[in-house]
């Protein structure tokens, strides 16, 4: 069982065990890198994005409300370091940048897709849940 699974799995079940553990690092869990890379706020945005197709740079920034050029080409580069996402250069005058989702990015569909679902069943429940926080603090 990976440093990863074992994680999620503590987390899962959580337990006795799990509040002795000590907090696991990169180091201690490579894959921890990587899944704040492809889950954070922005690639998981900029892959929902993709998912029609590919697009431009400029096509990318206007689709997606707050982002700045600097997190886009943050984000952008991250992806493609990872191969989730490629980038293609369109030899035109003036030259064009087209990204679009590789087959090992296509492989985040599903979980995305679930991670979505997720958002869309329980999103009521944790409205509730920031209300009654919020009452509490104020309160």
């Amino acid at each position: 069982m990976s440093e990863l699974q074992a994680l999620l799995q503590r987390v899962a079940e959580p337990g006795e065990a799990t509040r002795k553990q000590k907090v696991l690092s990169v180091a201690d869990c490579p894959h921890r890198l990587l899944l704040e890379q492809v889950a954070d706020k922005w690639s998981v945005l900029l892959m929902a994005a993709l998912c029609d197709g590919p697009m431009r740079f400029n096509e990318i920034r206007r689709s997606l409300e707050g982002i700045t050029q600097k997190s886009l080409t943050q984000s952008l580069r991250r992806l493609e370091r990872n191969g989730i996402v490629a980038r293609r250069v369109i030899d035109t005058s003036p030259v064009a940048v087209e990204y679009s989702i590789t087959p090992l990015g296509q492989s985040l569909k599903q979980p995305f897709q679930a991670l979505y679902g997720w958002t869309v069943d329980y999103l009521p429940e944790v409205e509730e849940a920031r209300a009654r926080f919020d009452a509490k603090k104020d309160g």
